[in-house]
């Protein structure tokens, strides 16, 4: 009789009545918390700049992560709290003190199911759809409890500090670009972007952590001219060369005292000649007449500024120094790009200019100034490039000496062959892959 009279006493309705209500509140916060911190920042800003008040919203919300999950986090477990609460009085009226146990096992059900993992199962298959629906409620909740979120902060820094750690809510665990290199590695993995396309991304993100001496052409590998040349034998040179800008220098290699430009060269040769009317006023000829001022950058330039500033000098050609002013190398604005494209090939390239072949073996010849990156990104290998920036240069750091032609390492995985050596310089290496079982040791 006692029973029947607590199922029709009226606030034994309303406390299960606020019960349900305090569960939809709580899935509300667990949805939100889900949907705000899952949803992609990139897609949100494509909506708000189309207008959508719900995306601009999210985007304001999300931008102070530390105060948003504050907020969502006292606002999810008062509401819990306050409904296992109601719940243990509600099952002690009915069942005395087992009531306490059946309202623990029955609240567990129900916050389970009905309060995280249904919210946030469809918060997690539709995140920017959910963020920008929730994002107006949440924001007046954020505000609400913004005094009590401020205390709550200041208290856990107090803690962290206490451990020696500093928190910055402006600072974001990942980095844009670590984002989108993550979700493109994602994407070639999984077939959604092809390989080709995920190199120039990647190229692209990495030329402002890339600095010209990683890329340069080392100053041995320069063809120059010296001025004291007869003006005859200079022009056979440029028109010989496969490049069209030649440096040009006086007495000593390091002294670089202009650039010859080839088609500036043969319009002068050629306005020599028909003035005169003469073969041989090509004897005679100034070639520094027609020379341009050497661009000199420091090897330490990131690649990304270094770009800008050739577009901004309209030039394509610049010296490299180091921080002494002695000339280290060369780099020109097709080097930059071919970190974006990969290698640039023309009519002129021969096959001495290859840097990497593939033989039916299933090794690969490659040109000691390779590039560690270059090589990587070709063959989708993974040797380390912190310690040296060329296939050369890693041997040579890892055998701590330089090696005789024939001699044969093995580390990192992969088999090393030098095929010819050129004073102290490495020009060709064999490298393969080698099999798991014999990745260990170095010959």
């Amino acid at each position: 009789m006692e029973d029947t009279s607590i199922l029709l006493d009226p606030s034994f309705w309303g406390t299960a009545l606020a019960i349900l209500c305090l569960l939809a509140f709580s899935g509300f916060f667990s949805g939100s918390e889900t949907a705000l911190t899952a949803a992609s920042r990139a897609k949100l800003r494509v909506r708000a700049d189309k207008g959508d008040p719900g995306a601009k919203t999210a985007l304001k919300l999300t931008a102070d992560s530390e105060r948003l999950i504050g907020a969502i986090l006292l606002g999810n477990n008062v509401v819990n709290i306050l409904a296992t609460s109601l719940a243990t009085a509600l099952f002690t009226r009915i069942l005395g003190s087992g009531g306490v146990a059946m309202a623990t096992l029955v609240m567990t059900f129900l916050v389970l199911i009905f309060a995280e993992v249904l919210p946030k199962t469809y918060a997690i298959s539709a995140p920017e759809s959910v963020a920008r629906i929730v994002a107006r409620p949440v924001s007046w909740v954020t505000r609400l409890l913004a005094p009590v979120v401020a205390i709550v902060r200041l208290i856990v820094r107090g803690i962290l500090r206490l451990f020696g750690l500093q928190t910055d809510p402006s600072q974001n665990m990942f980095s844009v670009h670590e984002e989108i290199a993550g979700a493109l590695s994602i994407g070639a993995e999984t077939g959604a972007v092809q390989k080709e396309d995920r190199d120039r991304l990647l190229g692209a993100l990495d030329l402002g952590n890339r600095t010209v001496e990683e890329i340069m052409r080392h100053r041995s590998e320069i063809e120059m001219i010296d001025a004291e040349t007869p003006a005859s034998d200079i022009l056979n040179t440029v028109l010989a060369s496969p490049h069209t800008r030649l440096p040009v220098f006086k007495s000593e290699r390091e002294n670089v005292v202009g650039v010859i430009h080839a088609k500036d060269l043969l319009r002068a040769v050629n306005k020599a000649v028909r003035d005169t009317g003469d073969p041989s006023a090509v004897q005679s000829f100034d070639v520094m007449a027609v020379a341009m001022k050497p661009y000199f950058v420091p090897e330490t330039s990131p690649l990304d500024e270094q770009m800008r500033e050739f577009l901004k000098r309209r030039t394509h050609f610049a010296l490299v120094v180091d921080e002494y002013g002695s000339l280290r190398g060369l780099i020109t604005l097709e080097d930059i790009i071919e970190e974006i494209v990969g290698e640039i090939a023309d009519e002129h390239d021969t096959e001495a200019d290859q840097t990497l072949t593939a033989s039916a073996a299933g090794d690969y010849t490659v040109d000691g100034g390779m590039t560690i990156r270059d090589l990587n990104r070709q063959l989708d290998w993974t040797l380390p490039d912190d310690e040296a920036n060329t296939v050369a240069g890693l041997v040579i750091h890892m055998v701590q000496s330089i090696p005789e032609q024939g001699q044969v390492f093995s580390f990192h995985g992969y088999r090393f062959e030098v095929v010819t050596r050129r004073d102290n310089r490495i020009t060709k290496l064999r490298i393969r892959p080698l099999a798991s079982a014999d990745a260990g040791g170095r010959d």
